[in-house]
């Protein structure tokens, strides 16, 4: 007996614990294996914690706005490239020997000493203009000899004047036995004098990009046992910038020093923290999601998604934080549960961003408000292009977050910052692009979407057409059934969506035999008469089994099925059951009289149930005032919870009240007295 009961229980917890477990496991797994910088700080505050002194080595990272002038004024240095060519020295070299130097041709040896020392150096043809401000001093070139480049000042490099100027002097003689600059021009030297450094554009142009798109990150470093800031000292920029370096150095290099069984624990203890915050989240939202297997995993999985693509994105690119579009988990959450259960949920979905992210605080009150914006704004526009509209609403609230951020911490650069507005534009879009997973989601998870919903209602479905061909009068009665539930539905919060789509195919079983259903009696033919009572009982409660299975036959979802076998419940069709009592007949064999369905279980169904019983019995009333409807709804509401119908429905008593006073006010609007025309008397015409 004791093992019944276990195994009965643990198949009973069973469904809920597991997936809770698979989300720890998954939690842990991805809890980071570093410990993080536990210091609090921020520029002009003073430093509250003990004296930092450097345990290590760490670079000096730069700022954002050194950065940003290092790459502009990269941007404005072009730096020209020549290449050195090796050729040109041995062809001077050789006219040099072919030259006539006359009665001086001792000096051949001598020009091409001077030449080589000339060409060794490198010769071009003018010196470069720069034109980004520097001083002579600072101004360099680039030349390429032997296949490597070196930095090399312009000044120090020969142009043709200057190469003549050189091989002038080194000519000249002392006795005056000759005239250097007659021998040059004679033996024809002067023209031996060409560039030996050949600019190079393609190069030049390439190795500017280079210069441009990358600057180190790094200016300088600090070595362990120095002191970075003092307790009490304010927080400088200087501070805050080894402070922000030696953080980033800690975390990717350093990180956790303790045992690892600590840090595992650690990680454990916070998953399980996680898990029990959403356990009692749904608990509190809406315990009927526990019995809901698949309801009850999808938000599971939402959660743990959110948690991976989290840590994934943080250890990939921290800056690609700003592009993963975190409102699309708020969407995913609104296809299937009302916001009493999105709000708190998607909260958690992004609890792991302040453990994973570095500015995790700014991102989660950043996505937190874009979940809500998006929830909000996707209630009025979910179809086709209007959900650009949505993501345009969210992208704005996200931007004017990221703004107020910035704003408080002084940087006002991050108005310049284009990227990471790009990077938001870029998820708020994707917002949009992947909202059709939810299709995907729908059928893995056996959910029904709103959106799925209102293609339901569309009334040019198929089945919905086959029934106002078939059964025009039950197609028209479910109309009206629709429209009074709708307004019922949307007075006590409920699934105006599914009540609808429950309220067009909750008859469709009446197609089946449509004579049978008084709404749809051609004039002249009774189909009732020369039936027993058990025969039209036996026929009219046929419609419910043969609704299902056309509902089967249509692949209808589970939660639309639900209003057709549960709109009339277990109640008995009185009008026969009554008519059989009266004729003697033995109350003991009553079962044909009673539908074999099942009793609502969710307020949408007892809404359609008193809608459906009242649209029909208020075409019985020859008298309608207020106090008629009003006493016909009671009565009927009355007699559907002593038959036991709100049995197992969860509805409050307050709730079946407000739905009372709806439903009176609405069938007083329907049911409004008209003008009454008076006749036009015979008057005489004019001649």
């Amino acid at each position: 007996m004791e093992n019944r009961k276990f195994i009965r229980g643990f198949k009973t917890y069973l469904p809920l614990v597991l997936p809770l477990v698979l989300l720890l496991a998954l939690l842990v797994l991805l809890m980071p294996r570093s410990g993080k910088f536990n210091y609090d700080y921020k520029k002009g505050s003073p430093w509250m914690y003990e004296t930092l002194v450097a345990e290590f080595d760490f670079p000096v990272l730069k700022t954002g706005d050194e950065l940003i002038r290092e790459k502009e004024q990269a941007a404005s240095s072009v730096i020209p490239y020549y290449k050195y060519s090796e050729n040109i020295a041995s062809e001077r070299a050789d006219a040099v020997d072919q030259a006539d130097f006359g009665t001086l041709d001792s000096l051949k040896q001598d020009v091409k000493d001077i030449l080589d020392t000339i060409y060794s150096k490198g010769v071009i043809a003018e010196r470069p203009e720069f034109h980004d401000g520097r001083p002579e001093d600072e101004q360099v070139i680039y030349v390429q000899k032997d296949r490597r480049a070196a930095l090399v000042p312009p000044t120090e490099i020969y142009t043709i004047a200057d190469a003549r100027s050189r091989l002038l002097s080194g000519l000249r003689s002392p006795e005056g036995r000759y005239n250097a600059d007659s021998l040059c021009i004679a033996a024809g030297i002067y023209d031996m004098l060409v560039p030996n450094l050949i600019f190079d554009q393609q190069t030049t142009d390439l190795v500017h990009e280079e210069s441009v798109n990358y600057v180190s990150p790094t200016s300088g470093v600090v070595s362990a046992g120095q002191l970075i800031v003092s307790k009490g000292e304010t927080v400088t920029s200087e501070i805050e910038q080894l402070l922000d370096s030696y953080k980033a150095e800690y975390e990717s290099s350093i990180g956790y020093s303790g045992p690892r069984i600590y840090l595992w624990a650690g990680n454990i203890l916070l998953a399980i923290v996680i898990v029990t915050i959403v356990f009692f989240t749904v608990y509190y939202a809406n315990t009927r999601i526990f019995s809901q297997f698949n309801k009850y995993a999808y938000i599971l999985m939402i959660v743990g998604l959110a948690a991976a693509v989290t840590f994934a994105v943080s250890k990939a690119d921290p800056k690609l934080l700003y592009i993963v579009p975190y409102s699309l988990f708020a969407l995913y959450l609104t296809a299937f549960f009302k916001n009493k259960v999105v709000y708190p949920v998607y909260v958690l979905t992004l609890l792991p961003m302040l453990i994973f992210a570095h500015n995790g605080i700014e991102l989660f009150v950043m996505y937190l408000v874009s979940g809500v914006v998006a929830i909000y704004t996707f209630s009025y526009f979910n179809k086709g292009w209007q959900q650009f509209i949505m993501a345009i609403c969210v992208f704005v609230s996200t931007v004017i977050t990221y703004f107020a951020f910035k704003l408080v911490d002084g940087e006002i650069r991050g108005f310049n910052d284009y990227q990471t507005i790009l990077f938001l534009f870029l998820g708020s879009m994707m917002s949009v692009a992947g909202y059709p997973l939810i299709y995907l989601f729908e059928r893995i998870f056996m959910l029904v979407s709103n959106s799925r919903l209102i293609e339901l209602c569309d009334t040019n479905n198929r089945l919905l057409r086959e029934l106002a061909h078939k059964a025009p009068g039950t197609f028209q009665h479910s109309l009206q059934v629709m429209n009074l539930a709708d307004a019922a539905a949307r007075s006590i919060d409920a699934n105006v969506s599914l009540v609808r789509a429950g309220a067009l195919y909750h008859d469709i079983g009446k197609m089946n035999n449509p004579q049978c259903f008084i709404e749809n009696e051609t004039p002249g033919v009774k189909y009732h008469e020369g039936l027993s009572p058990e025969e039209s009982a036996r026929d009219i409660t046929r419609h419910v089994p043969d609704g299902m299975s056309l509902a089967d036959k249509a692949g209808l979802p589970e939660v639309v099925k639900d209003f057709i076998v549960t709109h009339h419940g277990t109640s008995c069709t009185g009008y026969f059951y009554n008519k059989y009592l009266n004729a003697g007949g033995d109350p003991s064999k009553v079962e044909v009289f009673f539908y074999k369905g099942r009793k609502p279980s969710t307020k949408e169904q007892i809404i359609l149930m008193l809608c459906d019983t009242l649209e029909a019995a208020s075409r019985t009333l020859k008298d309608y005032s207020s106090q008629s409807i009003s006493d016909l709804v009671e009565r009927i509401v009355k007699s559907k919870m002593e038959d036991g119908q709100f049995e197992d429905a969860d509805i409050s008593l307050k709730e079946v009240n407000t739905v009372k006073t709806v439903l009176k006010e609405y069938l007083q609007q329907v049911y409004h007295a008209r003008v009454v025309y008076p006749k036009r008397k015979n008057v005489p015409h004019k001649s």
